[in-house]
């Protein structure tokens, strides 16, 4: 059976790259003779009404085409499909954002055309899906990567003031400018599974995937199918003791220093005793003030298409 492939592209992903790759995209897509319907979203949240309708009319391989919001609205968009009882395709992504940590940590290839490649070779595996519940969410909202809680939720805010950066160096400079914003860290509860933990965390990551930032490994060992989140939480650190750990995050180490805890679970609650909880999911702010936020892994949802890696 030949498949049907709907691109949902995201014109302004990647701070316009996603418009200026359009054209690229259904050159490849046109020699690779593959069938396809190419449409542009328009608004926040359309993604989401794209993906969901393009099941209802029996495309059989739904591909965000963008960066990890984009990846986020079309993943949301096959969940609800999921609940309507609906057989779901599986998601294919080209890169066009800034991060693209979804694809990163994926297996999905970064180049455009290598991207395409792997959608010929139709290459396969089913991941889990986190669900969190709060802030401007309180119905809900699933994510393929992460839930970040304080430090990085407000470096996803201070990236997006970086209209003309892209990739690394934006989130490493908006990094560098969170270090001295945020630097009070709220004390909260977090319980995960059969854990308890009370203190003031600068940051707590929930992990699906294995990084943030186009290059910060928050959890270098995460698997996205074995039904577990991977968490890494950083303890209150000053300004300088962050800008220190800075080096053990692009590594992927930070688990060797005593600030970081880390730890894994199916579900997780993270409740504020004093201070606001800011928080992003793939990208996209959760709330900037909430105080109870609660996250489960949904094991084996989505099927995905990536490069063959290992063998496997």
């Amino acid at each position: 059976m030949t498949n049907t492939y709907k691109i949902i592209l995201n014109p302004i992903a990647g701070n316009g790259n996603g418009l200026k790759a359009s054209p690229q995209i259904e050159k490849l897509l046109n020699q690779n003779n593959l069938s396809f319907d190419l449409v542009h979203t328009e608004r926040v949240g359309h993604g989401i009404e794209l993906a969901h309708q393009a099941v209802k009319d029996g495309c059989n391989v739904i591909i965000a085409a963008g960066g990890d919001g984009t990846v986020n609205e079309v993943i949301n968009g096959l969940m609800l499909c999921k609940q309507e009882g609906l057989t779901v395709p599986p998601l294919g992504v080209l890169c066009v954002g800034r991060g693209n940590d979804f694809a990163g940590s994926m297996g999905i290839p970064a180049d455009l055309e290598v991207g395409v490649q792997a959608l010929l070779d139709d290459h396969r595996r089913t991941i889990d899906i986190g669900k969190v519940t709060g802030g401007i969410y309180p119905e809900g909202r699933y994510f393929g990567n992460c839930v970040g809680i304080g430090f990085d939720a407000i470096t996803t805010i201070e990236v997006h003031k970086l209209p003309r950066w892209g990739g690394f160096l934006a989130f490493l400079a908006a990094v560098l400018k969170t270090v001295f914003l945020y630097n009070k860290a709220p004390l909260a509860t977090t319980v995960y599974d059969d854990k308890t933990l009370t203190q003031r965390s600068l940051l707590i990551s929930i992990m699906n995937g294995r990084r943030l930032g186009g290059g910060f490994y928050m959890a270098p060992n995460s698997m996205p199918d074995d039904g577990l989140f991977d968490l890494c939480i950083a303890e209150q650190m000053s300004s300088f003791e962050v800008i220190k750990m800075i080096p053990h995050f692009t590594r992927g180490d930070q688990a060797t220093q005593p600030a970081i805890k880390t730890g894994q679970a199916a579900h997780i609650t993270i409740t504020a005793v004093d201070g606001p909880l800011p928080a992003q999911t793939d990208g996209e702010i959760i709330c900037v003030d909430g105080t109870h936020l609660e996250i489960e892994v949904l094991p084996g949802q989505l099927e995905i298409i990536c490069a063959k890696q290992d063998g496997k």
